[in-house]
């Protein structure tokens, strides 16, 4: 992973000098609530319901052992002994004191970690394929442009206060682990017979207006990368609405003006520049990648290792036979290289907030990472944790070990690895409750043999329109809404984002429910899908091929509010 120069660390020491007198100012009442407003939220501060908030970039999601042990080491000193990893893959901290965040910062700058840019309405962090570098279906590792793009952009004084925010996510993948056509631009490596470059896609997004990019430049030169984003930038800089919030994203400003019209400004922008900005030059792009290059792979003995764990997982099993081949199915994947796989630890166990970890969970990651994945994890838009290079052989043991802090629920991908945003327990903008509504999910969904007869399903909850838990995109998208005071929930179905040829935004199914009804409303649907589906047929795939008409039926009958599942009936608190 990249490694800071001494540029990078005076940089970071510096902006942490800088903060440290602006809060300092702040406490004793020489900077007002407006004019520390814009300061904090340039440092990742944001003042949440019940404490501080603080948001710590983890650029395209890459972390390493001793910058995992340094969050366990702050959670337990700053905070109250664990954090959050985002939807966006970075990690945040609930509970810090106003007063002791610049010490904070300074411990994060010590392991080439910082808060920069994960606020504010500038470029925020690059994201991308959580595994990139490994995956078997990928073409061009996409973290040495994630990297140069968020040098280029970190602290970029033209690009410092924004219409509004701005996210750009690169995947080098044939699928879409990042979810790249819902951001402002989204790009996609590829190569053809004029060399490397990419696919770039412009005014994707989610919140109050969920919307799929447009293709703004089939193939765009690699050396022209950081010229082109440029062109964009300053587009939307200074044609973005500024005089309303809810209006200023990209997304609204391509939408007003057409993907056509929008294409030839940019082009207009980008001849005015090109011949003066800087290209990427081949060797910039060469030692960028010496940053992510292969690790130290050992040659293994394929055959015999699969051999064994076909006899471990096809015998006669025990229990705990059983569970570890569960995890195998689920929680690992196919690796690029032979004898290796990629292994997910969910973050998922029923009772526990999606993406909270502790301190001692931090703690023993980074010992994982280093006993078996080269020192390195990758944080996903799921909340969970991947160990991208892990040998076949260190599969058993691994899970023994991984056992032991509950990261072995099996149920990477199903409906119960649900990703949930904090919600109303601690965010100020939320309308309703996530985190319970999750709970309440799980727990009715417990049998795991159904829930893997159901197959590939997302369900996220978003606690208000923001939607930071990607609701919008999900199979399953649920949404909390404020009802003249009463939390109330919407149900999307739908949403798909991993297929590049064609994401999907989901529609909202009909008239909103309680929080109590939930459960039974999912159980509902997907009765309906069960019922419907064709052998083989994945759960998107039946909404697909039928639309949403059968769901609306089972949910509301003849409008009216008692349903049946399972032949029990029950009267859900609809709100129509």
């Amino acid at each position: 992973m990249y490694v800071y120069n001494d540029i990078d660390k005076q940089l970071l020491r510096e902006r942490v000098t800088q903060f440290r007198d602006q809060t300092q100012r702040f406490l004793k009442g020489n900077l007002s609530d407006d004019a520390f407003l814009p300061l904090r939220l340039q440092n990742g501060l944001y003042i949440q319901r019940l404490a501080p908030m603080l948001r710590v970039a983890v650029p395209y999601g890459m972390l390493s052992s001793t910058q995992l042990r340094k969050l366990a080491s702050i959670s337990r000193d700053y905070d109250k002994g664990y954090c959050h990893i985002t939807t966006r893959q970075n990690i945040q901290f609930n509970w810090p004191k106003l007063e002791t965040i610049p010490e904070l910062l300074k411990e994060l700058s010590e392991v080439e970690m910082h808060t920069i840019q994960t606020s504010g309405n500038c470029i925020r962090n690059v994201t991308s394929d959580p595994l990139a570098g490994v995956a078997a279906d990928e073409i061009i590792d996409p973290r040495p442009y994630c990297e140069l793009v968020r040098q280029w952009s970190t602290l970029h004084p033209e690009f410092a206060f924004l219409p509004r925010k701005f996210k750009i996510a690169i995947s080098g993948a044939t699928q879409d682990r990042a979810s790249i056509q819902f951001h402002d631009i989204g790009l996609q490596i590829l190569e053809n017979e004029h060399g490397r470059g990419f696919r770039v896609f412009v005014g994707g997004g989610l919140g109050r207006t969920p919307i799929k990019a447009s293709l703004l430049r089939d193939f765009l030169p690699e050396r022209d990368l950081l010229s082109y984003l440029c062109a964009i930038l300053r587009i939307y800089n200074q044609q973005g609405r500024r005089d309303n919030k809810y209006k200023a994203r990209l997304k609204i400003l391509v939408r007003a003006t057409g993907i056509e019209s929008f294409a030839e400004k940019i082009e207009i922008e980008w001849l005015r520049i090109r011949d003066h900005y800087p290209e990427l030059q081949e060797e910039a792009i060469n030692n960028m990648q010496n940053y992510f290059s292969s690790p130290n792979y050992q040659t293994l003995d394929v055959k015999t290792v699969e051999g064994e764990l076909n006899r471990l997982t096809t015998d006669l099993l025990e229990p705990s036979q059983r569970a570890f081949k569960r995890w195998l199915t689920r929680n690992t994947g196919e690796h690029k290289i032979p004898g290796y796989r990629t292994v997910t630890l969910s973050l998922k166990p029923t009772g526990i907030p999606a993406g909270d970890i502790t301190d001692r969970q931090l703690q023993a990651v980074a010992d994982l990472a280093d006993r078996y994945s080269f020192g390195e994890v990758r944080t996903t838009q799921q909340q969970n944790i991947v160990l991208a290079d892990v040998a076949s052989s260190d599969l058993l043991e691994l899970w023994l070990a991984a056992k032991q802090y509950g990261f072995t629920s099996a149920n990477i991908g199903t409906m119960t690895d649900i990703t949930c945003c904090p919600g109303g327990d601690f965010c100020a903008l939320a309308n309703a409750k996530s985190i319970p509504v999750a709970e309440a999910i799980q727990r009715r969904f417990d049998d795991m043999d159904y829930v893997y007869d159901l197959g590939e399903l997302s369900l996220k909850i978003s606690g208000c329109m923001n939607a930071c838990a990607h609701h919008s995109i999900s199979h399953i998208g649920i949404l909390g809404v404020d009802k003249k005071g009463a939390e109330f929930y919407q149900i999307m179905l739908g949403g798909s984002a991993g297929d590049i040829a064609k994401p999907t935004v989901g529609k909202v199914i009909g008239p909103s429910f309680s929080a109590a009804d939930i459960p039974e409303a999912i159980a509902i649907i997907l009765d309906v899908y069960v019922d419907k589906r064709i052998e083989g047929e994945s759960f998107i795939e039946v909404i697909s091929r039928l639309g949403l008409r059968p769901f609306k039926d089972a949910l509301y009958p003849a409008r009216a509010v008692t349903l049946k599942s399972n032949s029990t009936e029950k009267t859900l608190g609809v709100n129509i």
